[in-house]
């Protein structure tokens, strides 16, 4: 018997943001965007499309946005193009307070507009925005397939954990939107849960048990709703999850018991529900239970940006301010997987001298060691301190973005000095 090929298969994503008020049918839709598309040309490259010459889809659709990756579907084979037609809630996100006025949980309607450019914003080295989107497509077909829990075993439980300022909660945000955005067709919404850990250690601190089931309370209301789609985001979960044997030994809480039994005995109840995500973050691994570690079926990794990384970083900084009129050069920077090929090619000596890409790889070396967060913050500190128009060339702005960061390094010495 043969051996099934693994080969992956090219897949184009097409997601149609429709016009809050469009009646327009979802087939209507994809028919007529499958129709304009092969008129352009576009499919085949991932782009984002916002203008249309078109009037049915000027009127009704805000824009299109492709993506492209390899996928091997555990089912089969998937059609060359996945169409996903979707529009925004209006619904602001909601706070739910304790008794005593602490803020439990902020509650978001997806998908939103508040998060409509977060996933394309989010820079790794390697396809972890990939890999969490097909585990998520791979749970929920094994609960479309009635696959039996007690033999194949999730529990759509996923840990991101790393340095701070690595963009761990974004992504938890990101991952949400997206995948509302791609189950829109089975589920009529979703719901994220971003849960303030911190709350749930109240002043009273032995009631604290008691906020963690009354959460969850909640959060079972919502799920029972199976046309519903719950992400509950747990952010710095070794605050609820700390590991009982620290307590134990005495140097926590006995309260701190109840608290990861109640989280545990909970995470084991609301699994049995094929419509909920649970995402956290964990800056300190070291800290959690290693039952809840156990059950996360993803423990995902989130470090610092590497070179490449930093330089696409800075690049998309780049792109945006151009577009908003803050840098007038319009000159569009090189990849940096171009750069190298004509270092290493002695025949194409005028790109290695492409004065502004290098000048940005080296800013990116200088950059090393710092977070998305930092790093992102870099361009706004150039133009802050170091450049004194409105207006400003690109050779101007990577001068200043230089001095930002060198800035940058110069004050975290002067901080470390003085602690």
């Amino acid at each position: 018997m043969m051996a099934e090929s693994s080969n992956s298969l090219k897949i184009f994503h097409v997601e149609i943001l429709l016009h809050i008020n469009s009646l327009l049918k979802r087939n209507d839709v994809v028919a007529r965007v499958a129709t304009w598309l092969s008129t352009q040309g576009v499919i085949g490259k991932e782009s984002i499309i916002t203008k249309f010459d078109d009037d049915l889809l000027s009127e009704h659709i805000n824009s299109i946005k492709i993506y492209e990756n390899d996928y091997k579907n555990v089912n089969g084979e998937f059609p060359e193009v996945c169409y996903y037609v979707y529009s925004f809630n209006s619904t602001a996100p909601e706070i739910e307070e304790s008794e005593d006025e602490q803020q439990i949980s902020t509650q978001w309607v997806l998908p939103t507009q508040e998060f409509y450019n977060l996933w394309d914003s989010l820079i790794y080295d390697n396809d972890v925005k990939g890999e969490l989107l097909n585990y998520v497509g791979t749970a929920l077909a094994f609960s479309d397939k009635s696959v039996d829990p007690t033999i194949v075993s999730w529990n759509r439980i996923v840990l991101l954990h790393g340095p701070p300022g690595t963009g761990k909660t974004s992504l938890c945000k990101a991952l949400a939107q997206k995948i509302c955005i791609r189950f829109s067709s089975k589920f009529s919404y979703g719901q994220l849960i971003e849960v303030n850990t911190h709350s749930l250690f109240s002043k009273w601190f032995s009631e604290s048990g008691k906020l963690v089931t009354k959460m969850f309370q909640s959060i079972l209301s919502l799920v029972e709703d199976p046309n519903v789609l719950v992400i509950v985001l747990l952010d710095e979960v070794e605050t609820l999850a700390r590991s009982r044997s620290s307590a134990l030994s005495g140097n926590e809480p006995s309260d701190a018991l109840r608290v990861v039994n109640a989280l545990l005995t909970h995470l084991d109840m609301i699994k049995r529900y094929p419509n909920v995500l649970i995402l956290t973050t964990s800056n300190i691994t070291d800290a959690i239970d290693v039952a809840l570690i156990d059950r996360a079926d993803i423990k995902q990794y989130i470090g610092l940006p590497s070179i490449e990384a930093i330089y696409q970083i800075y690049s998309t900084c780049i792109k945006e301010l151009q577009q908003c009129g803050i840098i007038c050069t319009r000159e569009l920077l090189l990849p940096l997987h171009r750069l190298r090929i004509s270092a290493e090619n002695e025949q194409c000596e005028p790109l290695l001298h492409e004065g502004r890409s290098l000048k940005l790889r080296a800013i990116a070396e200088q950059s090393m060691g710092l977070s998305g967060r930092t790093l992102r913050k870099m361009p706004f500190i150039a133009c802050a301190l170091f450049i004194k128009t409105k207006l400003v060339s690109l050779d101007v702005f990577l001068d200043a973005l230089s001095k930002a960061v060198e800035k940058h390094w110069q004050d975290v010495k002067n901080l470390h000095a003085h602690t």
